[in-house]
């Protein structure tokens, strides 16, 4: 017979898909008006994963919630690639929607996004996968795209990391969006000199060209290039990859995540338990 095998802490965990979403501008929100946006969010979330067909999120919503302006989705990393698309049109469209029927009282809902992939551990969904999902939107380089978005009226701009765009967009699983859709560039996180990865900008409703000029190669947030499009072709043409850029005095380790982690702002939360 052969041995049964255990799991231990040598085993790698299950993988999942995660969405990051933060509100820009939360803060500036009266505090009367904050309870009622997030469920404004959390309904647009809930219809737009409805119309995706993903039927199975978890919200981490056991941690200490001080900062509301963001929360964390883990789903079944077999739906990473809707994550991107059809998810990213539908919660433009969604948020495009609500601009356009709410009362002037009501605050406008602007987010950022980011789509990752990685092994989380059970039953709490720990694991780095989280810290770079969260550090995706924090980023400098989304920030720009979110500058972006509002010079041109729209409500969304989002990160879609390296493996996703691999098994996503290259792998041709996405219907509408195709590689000339996004913009890549180094993620960076002011204060996290440690982190600088690869990533996917996306504005739904502008073209990648027009990002260009927000970003730059400047001391706190180097850029890489758009990727090169053979003829303007469509998913089958592959990027150019560069290496990420580091900060002068970074390091090339990234923070190990510990934390468990909901609400998305300038600190991650930890959970109860970890406090």
């Amino acid at each position: 017979m052969s041995p049964v095998v255990t799991p231990d802490a040598d085993d790698v965990p299950q993988e999942y898909a995660l969405l990051v979403i933060d509100m820009k501008d939360y803060s500036k929100i009266p505090e009367a008006k904050m309870a009622p946006t997030l469920a404004d969010v959390e309904s647009v979330l809930s219809t737009v994963f409805e119309e995706c067909g993903i039927d199975d999120v978890v919200t981490l919503d056991n941690a200490v919630k001080d900062r509301g302006d963001g929360s964390i989705y883990v789903v079944s990393a077999r739906h990473a690639a809707r994550l991107v698309d059809p998810l990213l049109g539908l919660l433009s469209q969604a948020l495009e929607r609500r601009e356009h029927s709410r009362l002037a009282s009501s605050p406008v809902i602007r987010l950022r996004a980011s789509v990752h992939v990685g092994p989380l551990e059970s039953p709490g969904h720990r694991g780095d996968a989280v810290n770079d999902a969260c550090r995706l939107v924090e980023s400098v380089a989304v920030r720009r795209a979110m500058d972006a978005a509002l010079d041109n009226d729209l409500l969304l701009a989002a990160a879609v990391s390296d493996p996703v765009f691999d098994r996503s967009v290259l792998a041709a699983r996405t219907k509408r969006l195709k590689v000339r859709d996004f913009h890549s560039a180094t993620a960076l996180v002011n204060g996290k000199p440690g982190f600088a990865e690869r990533c996917w900008l996306h504005v739904p409703g502008l073209v990648p060209t027009a990002l260009a000029p927000y970003l730059s190669t400047d001391g706190d947030a180097p850029i890489a290039s758009s990727p090169s499009l053979q003829g303007q072709g469509g998913a089958d043409d592959a990027p150019v990859r560069e290496k990420p850029v580091v900060p002068a005095g970074g390091q090339s380790a990234k923070a190990k995540g510990k934390a468990r982690i909901v609400q998305v702002g300038g600190d991650y939360n930890r959970g109860r338990g970890d406090a």
